[in-house]
C-alpha cells in the first residue's frame, strides 16, 4: 500500500479544489482497505475514504488526518450478474456492460467516480438509478468492525441517498453486485423524456443499448457533465444540489410565488415523489432565480452550459466555489422559499 505525507488532494477531485491530506493511504486490494480503516479506527486517526473524488469537496486547509484512496480493481461478469470492485471506474464499466448487450445502467453512462460510490449517492440520471439494478453490496461496517453483506432492502436507497449516506462514515464499500437485464441487447425501457426525444422513441420503448449509452453521452458532454481536462465547465461535481422534494402544501405556496414572479401561467417543473411529495427542478430554479449560465465573474462561477454545475475556472479555491453555493441557494430560497441542499459531501467546509 502506498504511502503519502502531507499529500495534495485536489488532483483526486474533479473539482481540483482543497487542501493537503495529513497522509495520503493509497490502497490497491480489499485487504488494504481494511487493514487501513482498523489502524485508523484503532489509533482514532481521522479518515477521509476517496473514491474518484467526482462528489466531494475538500476545504482549503486540507484534511488532517489520513485520507484514504481506494484502488480496488475488479469486474466479473457472469451472465446478467455483474460484480465491481468498489475502485473501479463507473462509466468504464457501465461501457463494458453495453458491450455485452445487457440493458440496465447505459442510461447512467459517462458519470464520472468510482463504483463503490454509486449505492452510497444512488447514483441517477437519465431515468435510471443504481438503486433498480443492486442487490447487494459488501461493505466493512467500521461499528461491528467486520465485512457485511447488505442486500437492496438493507440499503434503504431514496432518491440521492441511501442507509450509507445516512449513516456516514460507518461504511466503506468493498464491492457492489448488480442485476442487468437481457434482452437481446436492447436497452431497458426509455424512461426519460429528453431521451426518448432524442431517439426518436415514446417513452417506455427499448432501443440498442450502445445506442442509449451514445445518446447519453452527447447530452451529457452538452451539459458539460463528460470529464474533460480542457472543458473548465467539466470542473465540477456535475448537479451541485439535488432537485427539491416538498410536501404538496408547500409546493402550493411555491407555485404562487413563481407565478406571482414570473407571470400567471408559469409552470414549474414536477413529478409525483410519493406519500403527498411533490419533486420539482433545481436547475429550473436556479434560471428562474436568476442564476443563468455562465453566472459569476470570479474564478468560480456556473458552468457555461449547464445551471447546476458550478464549476472551477482554473484558478479557484474552495472558498471561492462555496461563496458561490450560497449566493445562489439564498437567492433561489429569497425568490421562491426553497432551500436547495448540496449533492456534494463536505469535508471541511461547509454552506
Amino acid at each position: 500500500m502506498q504511502v503519502l505525507q502531507d499529500a495534495p488532494l485536489a488532483p483526486l477531485t474533479t473539482f481540483r479544489l482543497g487542501g493537503p491530506a495529513a497522509r495520503l493511504l493509497i490502497a490497491t486490494t480489499d485487504d488494504e482497505v481494511v487493514a487501513a480503516v482498523r489502524e485508523a479506527d484503532d489509533s482514532g486517526t481521522p479518515l477521509l475514504v476517496i473514491g474518484g473524488g467526482s462528489n466531494l469537496v475538500v476545504g482549503d486547509d486540507g484534511f488532517d488526518g489520513t485520507a484514504l484512496r481506494v484502488a480496488t480493481r475488479g469486474f466479473t461478469l457472469d451472465g446478467t450478474a455483474l460484480e465491481l470492485a468498489a475502485g473501479e471506474v463507473w462509466s468504464d464499466a457501465v461501457a463494458r456492460t453495453v458491450e455485452a448487450g445487457l440493458g440496465g445502467v447505459e442510461c447512467l453512462a459517462g458519470i464520472p467516480g468510482s463504483a463503490g460510490a454509486t449505492p452510497i449517492q444512488n447514483v441517477g440520471a437519465y431515468g435510471q438509478e443504481v438503486a433498480s439494478t443492486i442487490t447487494e453490496v459488501i461493505a466493512y461496517d467500521r461499528v461491528a468492525r467486520e465485512t457485511v453483506t447488505l442486500s437492496n432492502a438493507a440499503c434503504a436507497f431514496a432518491y440521492r441517498d441511501s442507509r450509507f449516506k445516512r449513516e456516514p462514515g460507518r461504511y466503506v464499500v468493498l464491492r457492489v453486485r448488480y442485476r442487468l437485464e437481457d434482452a437481446g441487447g436492447l436497452s431497458a425501457p426509455v424512461k426519460y423524456a429528453e431521451v426518448a426525444r432524442t431517439l426518436g422513441v415514446a417513452a417506455g420503448e427499448r432501443v440498442d443499448a450502445a445506442l442509449a449509452r451514445e445518446t447519453v453521452l452527447r447530452l451529457r458532454a452538452g451539459k458539460g457533465m463528460v470529464l474533460d481536462p480542457e472543458d473548465h465547465d467539466t470542473w465540477s461535481a456535475g448537479s451541485f444540489f439535488t432537485n427539491p422534494i416538498v410536501p404538496a402544501r408547500e409546493f402550493d405556496a411555491f407555485l404562487d410565488r413563481a407565478r406571482a414572479r414570473l407571470g400567471a401561467d408559469v409552470e414549474p417543473p414536477s413529478w409525483p415523489a410519493g406519500d403527498g411529495l411533490v419533486k420539482t427542478s433545481a436547475a429550473w430554479l436556479i434560471d428562474k432565480a436568476g442564476f443563468t449560465k455562465g453566472y459569476g465573474d470570479g474564478p468560480a462561477r456556473i458552468s457555461t452550459k449547464h445551471t447546476l454545475a458550478l464549476t472551477n475556472r482554473g484558478a479557484a479555491k474552495t472558498e471561492d466555489l462555496l461563496a458561490l453555493a450560497r449566493e445562489v441557494r439564498d437567492g433561489v430560497h429569497a425568490a421562491f422559499g426553497i432551500t436547495l441542499v448540496n449533492e456534494p459531501v463536505m469535508v471541511g467546509a461547509q454552506l
